[in-house]
């Protein structure tokens, strides 16, 4: 089924009894509401009470604030993938490590981003997630090259997934790092589809959520193309096959649409449009309360397809998106405080 461990169906009861115990003690929605209230070394002391503890006790001497913060939390989730794939096996095993393969994806993206806008080295270590294939050496090699022809090429050879030389001349020619960024995401999820063997229920089901998935990256993609005056047949260069609910004739009438608001109605047939009307309806910039919105349905569908069946690779899958939430949301309270934000304005940034 995913090459290594074909045959071998793998410790499912084992890994989902780990990650139900994880899951339980996840924060709850009333921790944050705590935490807009706190400084940032009383949110250090209280996230260090709620999990991570040995991330804090590890990094109070080398970081403080803001800093201690960042690090901790990443830390803290790559530290538990990384617990959460070396636990599993069979075929378990294999499709968990391809779905972590989007740690290096995000790393890559973090050091090309920080090298073209000067960021230090220091400051681009604060968002890297050890839970691929790249270990800490690999990333410190990546982040010591000059050129982005070197770390893609570097990449690529680490990963077992080299990328095509059109596409990085295609970077250097046009200065665009969206070009990349959309090829690596379109590349993982189709690696991702084609691994899955929906022999079963609970796989076909996953892959149904890896194709909802799909969707709203396409959608995602589309909307952020379309912000930036980018519409028609160079949108569809972006396009990931294999979703559900978007097949290519519905992208090409969304990549047509000449305003966000133009494609309404045709995104009206869409199962999780409910989640994004609101931010629609809007007058919009920014695509943030639209991605919030996504974020939200893709956590609702993978803790409902959890509880129809718990003794499979779905109840894992949820434990690590609701855990990357629980982070993310950590940081952006951290970070509203850090910068001043009002508690109004940074709960609507939460996704809960």
């Amino acid at each position: 089924m995913f090459g290594r461990n074909k045959g071998k169906k793998g410790n499912y009861a084992y890994v989902v009894a780990r990650v139900k115990a994880k899951k339980a003690q996840l924060m709850s929605d009333d921790a944050y509401q705590k935490m807009l209230l706190m400084s940032l070394p009383e949110i250090s002391r209280f996230i260090s009470e709620s999990g991570y503890q040995k991330e804090i006790t590890d990094l109070t001497a080398k970081f403080d604030g803001i800093n201690l913060v960042e690090h901790a939390t990443y830390q803290n989730m790559a530290r538990i993938f990384e617990d959460i794939l070396h636990s599993a096996t069979g075929e378990l095993h294999d499709i968990l490590a391809i779905d972590l393969e989007r740690w290096d994806i995000w790393n890559l993206k973090v050091i090309l981003r920080g090298k073209s806008f000067g960021v230090d080295a220091d400051s681009i270590r604060e968002d890297l997630v050890l839970a691929g294939k790249l270990n800490e050496e690999d990333l410190e090699k990546l982040i010591s090259l000059e050129s982005q022809e070197e770390i893609i090429a570097l990449y690529g050879r680490k990963t077992g997934r080299p990328i095509p030389q059109s596409v990085i001349d295609e970077v250097k020619e046009k200065k665009n790092l969206s070009i990349i960024e959309d090829f690596l995401d379109k590349n993982h999820y189709e690696a991702l589809l084609a691994s899955i063997d929906p022999k079963d229920k609970p796989y076909r089901l996953y892959q149904d959520y890896i194709r909802m998935e799909v969707d709203m990256k396409n959608l995602e993609t589309i909307l952020k193309l379309k912000l930036e005056g980018v519409t028609g047949e160079q949108v569809m260069d972006y396009y990931i096959s294999g979703g559900k609910e978007i097949d290519r004739k519905l992208a090409t009438q969304l990549a047509n649409a000449e305003t966000i608001s133009a494609a309404v109605n045709d995104m009206a047939q869409l199962s999780f449009f409910d989640e994004i009307k609101e931010a629609l309806d809007k007058d919009i910039n920014t695509l943030r309360e639209i991605v919030a919105g996504l974020k939200k349905c893709k956590m609702d569908a993978s803790k409902n397809f959890s509880h129809l069946y718990p003794l499979s690779v779905i109840p894992v899958i949820d434990f690590m998106i609701h855990k990357e939430n629980e982070v993310n949301n950590i940081r952006i309270v951290a970070r509203g405080i850090e910068s001043g934000l009002d508690a109004e304005t940074i709960k609507g940034l939460l996704v809960i």
